[in-house]
C-alpha cells in the first residue's frame, strides 16, 4: 500500500523523474562526447543539465500544479528551489574552482613534501548558469509531462 501512495504522489514522481532522466542525459552526452561509456554520470554532480536544478524545479511545479501557486505549500518548494539554484551555480561552482586552484599547487610540490601525495579534490562540483537554466526548463517539463500522464488533466 505505501509503495502505491508512492506512486500516487505526483510531485514525488516528478521530481525523481527530473533527476533520472537529468543524470541520463549526462550519460549519454558522456558516451557521445568522449565515445565511452561511463556508469559514474548516473550518481555525478555537475554538467550538463543540472539534475539538482531539473529536480527541485519539477518538484516546486508540481505543487503548484497539484495545490496551487498561491498555496504557503508552493511558495516554500520555490523559495527551496531558488536556494538549491543559486547554490548549484554559486557556491558549489566556486568551491570546484578552488579545488582545481588547490590540486594545481599539490601538483607542484616537491616530492619529498607531506602533501605531495594528498588525494586529488573533485573538481566538478557545481554548474553554469545555462546548466541551471537546462534543468530548471528539463524541471518544468517533467512536472507538466508527468501531470498528463497520470491522468490528472
Amino acid at each position: 500500500m505505501a509503495s502505491a501512495s508512492a506512486v500516487a504522489n505526483y510531485p514525488l514522481v516528478a521530481g525523481l523523474l527530473a533527476f533520472a532522466v537529468a543524470q541520463s542525459i549526462k550519460f549519454f552526452t558522456t558516451w557521445y562526447k568522449e565515445n565511452r561509456w561511463d556508469a559514474r554520470q548516473f550518481i555525478a554532480s555537475g554538467g550538463m543539465p543540472s539534475s539538482h536544478s531539473a529536480t527541485v524545479t519539477a518538484l516546486s511545479v508540481a505543487v503548484g500544479i497539484q495545490e496551487g501557486f498561491r498555496s504557503a505549500t508552493f511558495a516554500t518548494a520555490l523559495i527551496f528551489a531558488l536556494v538549491v539554484m543559486h547554490d548549484a551555480f554559486g557556491v558549489r561552482l566556486h568551491a570546484g574552482k578552488q579545488a582545481e586552484v588547490l590540486n594545481q599547487i599539490v601538483y607542484e610540490l616537491p616530492l619529498d613534501h607531506p602533501l605531495a601525495e594528498t588525494k586529488p579534490l573533485r573538481e566538478i562540483l557545481g554548474h553554469t548558469v545555462p546548466q541551471v537554466v537546462a534543468g530548471c526548463i528539463l524541471g518544468i517539463l517533467m512536472a507538466v509531462v508527468m501531470y498528463f500522464a497520470l491522468g490528472r488533466s
